[in-house]
């Protein structure tokens, strides 16, 4: 099932693949530029019944030195299919593509990298016909950001390690530095970096933490309850809600006013302030037969039992 730490992966490692720098690193190879990668489908489907697919997949084509794929999948449980899907995953895509091809795993508590990082083998007897063995980025490969001059220089890395050990002790000041950090942006790039992240904490018990530290932004992630979307729809919607009133104030003020009838200044503020919308229908309904402006107002007598 795709999950909101899947959507945070996929569009970290899609628009800023230059977040596997880590990986990178530990291959002893140049670190990457964004220029270097090219997205690819992530559809790894043969056959129409049985459809698979990989979070992301970017095919890394530097100027000098090998180019192959890099098919990333974040994992926020162990699942006993996977290490089939993953065999599945690569070669495909190695049959496909005629390239060497990266597994790289995205986890965010010990147990789950510890058993996502293999290896997982295919074999008969003492015969093994394949392995494969993805590379982890978890709470053991991805450092604890806790200087905000590392999240102004790589914000990637800075969302990602937010996510990956939102599960650790230290998950509460990691977010206050990523936070603090990445308020230095400009406000399209901060809005865009905190909505990463609380999207990729998912329901983890930090997520309320983050949620405190990011009031007041806008959204990128349509669809998953952000506090960015929330806000941004309440506004919405209480726009909406507000044109509508001023809408129905203008068209009472309009029939009072075919209708010849003096609309005293205070009666006037008093319509085009109210905001119930409600109570501008039941006026409206009332200006199709005032003699006076007055009668808007006029109180509804009480029902009761009728008297023998």
């Amino acid at each position: 099932m795709v999950t909101s730490t899947h959507e945070a992966s996929h569009r970290l490692f899609q628009e800023h693949p230059e977040t596997l720098t880590l990986v990178f690193e530990a291959l002893g190879i140049p670190p990457p530029s964004k220029s270097d990668f090219d997205t690819l489908s992530p559809d790894a489907t043969e056959i129409r019944p049985l459809e698979r697919r990989v979070d992301t997949v970017l095919k890394f084509e530097p100027e000098m030195g090998e180019s192959f794929l890099v098919a990333i999948e974040a994992q926020t449980k162990k699942h006993p299919d996977k290490a089939k899907s993953w065999a599945y995953y690569v070669a495909h895509l190695r049959a496909k593509y005629d390239m060497p091809v990266l597994l790289v795993a995205v986890c965010r508590d010990r147990p789950t990298a510890t058993w996502a990082a293999g290896p997982f083998e295919c074999a008969v007897g003492p015969w093994t016909t394949q392995v494969t063995r993805p590379f982890v980025l978890g709470p053991e490969t991805v450092p604890k950001v806790t200087d905000e001059s590392m999240v102004t220089q790589q914000p990637g890395l800075a969302a990602l390690s937010a996510i990956v050990h939102s599960e650790d002790r230290m998950a509460p000041a990691i977010l206050e530095t990523v936070a603090r950090g990445l308020l230095s942006f400009d406000p399209p790039t901060t809005a865009y970096w905190f909505e990463v992240v609380e999207v990729g904490l998912e329901d983890t018990p930090t997520k309320e933490k983050w949620r405190t530290l990011m009031k007041g932004y806008t959204t990128h992630f349509p669809g998953h309850g952000t506090l960015f979307e929330e806000t941004y729809l309440e506004g919405k919607a209480e726009g909406q809600a507000a044109g509508r009133a001023e809408d129905r104030a203008a068209l009472i003020l309009r029939v009072l006013e075919k209708h010849a009838i003096h609309v005293p200044e205070d009666i006037r503020e008093r319509i085009t302030s109210c905001t119930d919308l409600d109570t501008l229908t039941l006026w409206f309904d009332r200006s199709l037969s005032a003699t006076a402006a007055e009668d808007l107002f006029a109180e509804i007598p009480a029902t009761g039992p009728a008297e023998s």
